[in-house]
């Protein structure tokens, strides 16, 4: 199977002579490239601009500014000791409208937009090309167009809805309602799904099935959003029922497995996911997610740094919440323990005092033993000064150390140091697809399809001999449970603030669960990102033509 390989590049060579409303200023340059701006009208110019489309997911997917505004400021993530954005967290008033991630996420977004635009509206005038396969590039552009899109109306609201070429420079915005941009965002949708095929010789393109289920996840969100039908739930359950019956897509048998670095990577649960690659010349930044959830292993005793454990940048660090209720049951559900590292092996031999666990002076420690256990329950101090390690309980978690999530873990990094990750991320996998399917049938009322869909991924998850005590009861499903349920299967995995805030209860449960967050969010404000300053700035009229949002 090929794999679809794309880059930066490709958005130089193929879009040279675009200008996008991100530009600041207005400017004559002289084009120094030898490539002409009716390259994109070549078979080669044709499909370098899909590809540069296809590219600007690395501007959300598998990077710190992506994970700052869907993991940060939750009810199950609060910050770690390290990083210059915990205010992103805080919600304080340094989160605004010039915060770093906010502005490129914004700008980033309208880049790749603005290149599948020049695609779909060049598309009649390309030669050399097979007309099928110029059908199926416009298809899967119009479907990333649509995915930014989506992305960009959650975080922002309103936003400018541009669906032609931008060939010249323009301080000309407007904010197009939210009920406008979801009628694009599906338009766009619906028309790529015809032309768009099941499967593809090219591992990473879009497809039917990608397709459908971002149609599901869509019609879900818009059912809470201003732009709410009464029919939103049912295709949402159709879209996503299609996806699991349509298609040759399985739950893996082993939770863990979905995650396993390299060919496991591409598996039959996964149905669409942003591409990296280990050729340094390609892959940009990288898939950065290793290094955000690790805890301070490195300087405890018997440790020191390993490709295999992470660079530990600790960014994010679980709630409480997180690992005491929504893991309550870790004797069924093997999900914590396929999530999160509970043991660390000496890597680093000797004696050492000063010890974070204090119910022992010192620790002598050999390679390969036990260095740091993490039992996950307050383990009495006296059993605990019975143990040749450190024992880490949840009253010894601090900002620097806490359980690490080690789903995004990259030990095929070349050395200690080396920071752009080589593993995709999945954006679309099979386990989400039936939690959108049971929360959609669940809001219809239809209890009792939904119900299958949530006990199949529990199955799933459960550890062996405990598949009939996982299984919930049609009393249990409720819309709390689906709150918990999604995040054991999907925490860390850029869902989490989309979901408080479809939910309605952003403000409730950041309040109640991130200790850290909740004296300063605000409803009313912090249900939308600020408007970056410097679009509001290079647009005709400021302020006035384009408005801030709320508070902000």
């Amino acid at each position: 199977m090929k794999t679809l390989k794309y880059s930066k590049l490709a958005l130089a060579a193929a879009i040279l002579l675009v200008a996008t409303s991100s530009c600041k200023d207005l400017l004559d340059e002289k084009v120094v490239s030898q490539v002409g701006s009716d390259y994109i009208t070549t078979a080669a110019g044709f499909e370098a601009g899909t590809k540069a489309v296809y590219s600007s997911l690395r501007d959300f997917y598998g990077r710190e500014n992506g994970m700052d505004v869907t993991v940060f400021g939750t009810d199950t993530y609060t910050f770690g000791s390290d990083g210059s954005y915990k205010y992103m967290n805080q919600y304080t008033t340094q989160l605004d409208s010039r915060t770093q991630p906010i502005v490129d996420i914004w700008n980033a977004l309208y880049v790749g937009i603005n290149t599948a635009n020049a695609v779909v509206d060049q598309a009649p005038n390309v030669t050399g090309l097979d007309e099928a396969v110029k059908k199926r590039r416009v298809a899967e552009v119009k479907f990333l167009r649509a995915h930014h899109y989506f992305v960009l109306v959650q975080l922002y609201g309103a936003v400018p809805l541009v669906l032609n070429q931008i060939k010249s420079a323009t301080k000309e915005a407007t904010r197009t309602p939210v009920k406008d941009v979801y009628a694009a965002i599906v338009s766009d949708l619906e028309s790529a799904l015809v032309d768009l095929t099941a499967t593809t010789p090219d591992y990473g393109r879009v497809t039917k099935g990608a397709c459908e289920h971002l149609l599901a996840r869509v019609y879900l969100t818009k059912a809470t959003s201003e732009a709410a039908a009464p029919d939103d739930y049912a295709k949402a359950a159709t879209y996503a029922q299609n996806v699991i019956k349509n298609y040759t897509y399985k739950l893996l048998p082993d939770y863990a497995s979905v995650f396993q670095q390299g060919s496991g990577e591409i598996n039959d649960e996964v149905i669409f996911a942003t591409q990296y690659t280990a050729d340094p010349t390609t892959n940009g930044v990288g898939n950065e997610t290793h290094l955000y959830f690790v805890m301070e292993y490195d300087a405890q005793a018997g440790m020191k740094r390993d490709v295999s454990i992470g660079r530990p940048f600790r960014r994010f660090r679980p709630t409480t919440y997180m690992l005491e209720k929504v893991f309550a049951d870790r004797v069924n559900d093997s999900r914590y323990n396929k999530s999160y590292r509970t043991v660390y092996y000496c890597n680093n031999p000797g004696t050492f005092t000063n010890l974070f666990d204090t119910s022992k002076p010192s620790v002598t420690l050999k390679l390969g033993d036990t260095a740091i256990y993490l039992p996950g329950y307050e383990m009495p101090l006296a059993q605990r000064a019975k143990k040749p390690y450190q024992v880490m309980t949840p009253s010894l978690y601090r900002p620097n150390l806490f359980p690490t999530l080690t789903k995004f873990l990259d030990p095929l990094r070349p050395d200690l140091q080396y920071q752009p990750g080589s593993r995709d991320f999945l954006m679309f996998r099979l386990a989400e697809t039936y939690l959108i399917a049971a929360e959609a049938l669940l809001k219809q009322g239809k209890t009792a399809d939904a119900l299958p869909f949530i006990n199949t991924l529990r199955r799933r998850a459960a550890f062996p001999g405990k598949e009939t005590a996982m299984q919930i009861t049609a009393g249990q499903l409720t819309m709390d449970f689906i709150m918990e349920e999604r995040e054991r299967e999907l925490q860390g995995e850029m869902f989490r603030w989309f979901d408080l805030k479809r939910w309605g209860v952003l403000i409730d449960r950041v309040k109640l669960y991130n200790p850290d967050a909740a004296p300063n969010i605000k409803a009313g404000k912090h249900e939308l990102r600020p408007i970056p300053q410097d679009q509001i700035d290079r647009t005709a009229g400021g302020i006035t033509a384009f408005p801030q949002n709320p508070g902000y």
